[in-house]
């Protein structure tokens, strides 16, 4: 039993993505801002849609969740409780403990508001993948648009840092290689963020002009728990307050 999953470049630096149950051929979307790249890769893959999930509500993450709900036949879009009056096209709630299925595949609902209050990941146990949207980023997390550093520490220290290490994570946009150069600032003497840093410089390198153009070989997602806890400086926060200072810092880099 295996997940698929499909990085699909959308927007100017988005990931989107379609997941893809092996045994049942049943796919769920992933965080959609424009259908078309979308449509394209559903029709190359043969799988049949049956939901859309959202990590939250920020429209480079759900703008096209009504074409494409209408263009699959009417499947539920799903996002936080919360977030029925703001996310497009949300037919369906879930929250914290809650689970939802790709065919065989099952997902646990993590509530990790900060970024914004009905912000949510999708973590599938089994597939050893995590989607945390624009919460958790490879070398770095979203801005605190809504919430507090309290809640960010809560989030990234507390509940995604328990997930097992060989956890992969496919976050919301490719932001890898300016959070990275900004975390060498914050550990100078960290080995594990220098040598991340110059192997994210190599893949970014040779990137195409037009994100929509991207290969896999140009992705630096995903990556994983093990190395986000070594790498990101979110991550290794001492306390909320130290993540928030961070966080500010980050802001203005």
């Amino acid at each position: 039993m295996a997940l698929q999953i499909e990085r699909i470049p959308t927007f100017g630096d988005n990931y989107t993505y379609l997941i893809v149950c092996d045994e049942t051929n049943e796919a769920a979307i992933i965080d959609a801002p424009e259908a078309e790249p979308v449509k394209k890769a559903v029709e190359a893959s043969g799988a049949t849609v049956t939901k859309i999930l959202s990590t939250h509500h920020h429209p480079d993450h759900a703008m096209a969740n009504p074409e494409l709900a209408e263009h699959f036949g009417g499947v539920p879009v799903i996002g936080h409780v919360s977030d029925r009056e703001r996310l497009a096209g949300m037919t369906d709630g879930v929250d914290e403990g809650d689970t939802v299925t790709v065919g065989n595949q099952t997902a646990r609902v993590l509530f990790i508001p900060s970024h914004t209050m009905g912000h949510v990941a999708y973590v599938f146990d089994d597939a050893k993948a995590a989607f945390t949207g624009d919460m958790l980023f490879a070398g770095g997390c979203g801005r605190l648009f809504e919430g507090n550093a309290q809640m960010m520490y809560d989030a990234l220290c507390v509940k995604l840092s328990a997930l097992p290490d060989d956890v992969r994570v496919y976050c919301g946009h490719e932001y890898t290689l300016s959070n990275l150069q900004f975390a060498v600032t914050i550990e100078p003497d960290n080995a594990d963020i220098a040598a991340k840093l110059e192997q994210v410089e190599k893949i970014r390198s040779h990137a195409a002009a037009d994100w929509h153009d991207a290969t896999p070989d140009e992705m630096t997602i995903p990556s994983t728990i093990g190395e986000e806890k070594a790498t990101n400086v979110f991550m290794r926060a001492d306390s909320a307050e130290d993540l928030g200072r961070i966080r500010t810092l980050k802001d203005n880099f």
